[in-house]
């Protein structure tokens, strides 16, 4: 095993969205090193500059690298839009995994034609989510839905209140109403709320996101570069904030599924 395969992965989000991602590579890659960064001090992304978010990329990759990461994972769709084109050109010789909002997956799946995306205004706006449209998704409709306030109901751990639901409620019903079968829930955040959606939806729509594809392709990324550890003993992940460490230590067994020091990171 390469002396540098034992390196930890760092992942990172504008908040707390990114842990069902690192719950996914962690199934994948039981005994992967995790070093995770929710960005909290400027969640949400999806209402920043293209500008602002390739500067926090910038900040938080050199952050994590600097603590030996090697490999890196944008969990956050927005992110990934505005930034994982420059930090490949800075870090050529570090694997660095994306996220992108499942239209191949989801065209493919819809039985009606029509595919509805609950995403963020950044994620909406970006010529990446265009140009995968284009590309994967000429032979169906798509119907977009920017969902502004529901990060802040995730990140604040409220999956199932009255609040959140209605927003929900709000949003779907008219995604519904045009024959909308299959849901691409293309923020990070959407996954911790998949069980109020299945209420909230018909049984045959089906719910489709990428955090599992993002495993997948880390382990790729990985296995060709000599760096996946094989090491037989799980590896505690460890979690930093730029926001109140204290408010991402409350949500983590909730959203984790286990209690955690969180350290500052002082970006």
């Amino acid at each position: 095993m390469p002396a540098d395969a034992a390196a930890p992965v760092g992942v990172f989000d504008s908040g707390v969205g990114g842990l069902s991602v690192l719950r996914e590579i962690r199934q994948r890659l039981p005994h992967e090193a995790l070093l995770y960064v929710a960005d909290s001090a400027h969640v949400p992304y999806g209402e920043k500059t293209p500008d602002f978010i390739r500067q926090r990329c910038r900040a938080i990759a050199s952050f994590l690298l600097d603590r030996g990461a090697k490999a890196l994972v944008l969990a956050c769709n927005t992110a990934t839009a505005a930034g994982v084109a420059e930090l490949r050109e800075l870090y050529p010789e570090v694997p660095i995994v994306g996220m992108e909002p499942a239209v191949k997956p989801a065209a493919r799946a819809t039985r009606s034609g029509v595919v509805g995306v609950l995403a963020t205004t950044g994620t909406l706006k970006s010529a990446r989510f265009a140009a995968l449209l284009d590309r994967f998704a000429s032979d169906v409709r798509v119907i977009t839905q920017p969902c502004p306030g529901l990060v802040e109901r995730i990140e604040a751990g409220d999956l199932q209140g009255p609040v959140t639901r209605a927003l929900l409620a709000g949003w779907v019903e008219p995604l519904l109403a045009q024959g909308c079968d299959t849901l691409i829930l293309g923020c990070t955040h959407y996954p911790f709320i998949r069980p109020l959606l299945t209420e909230l939806v018909p049984q045959d729509v089906q719910l489709v996101d990428t955090g599992a594809a993002v495993a997948r392709r880390l382990e790729q990324l990985l296995a060709s570069s000599g760096l996946l550890n094989h090491s037989q003993r799980q590896q505690p992940a460890r979690f930093f904030s730029s926001g109140a460490p204290g408010r991402l230590a409350e949500v983590l067994p909730l959203l984790w599924g286990d209690e955690a020091d969180v350290q500052v990171c002082p970006v």
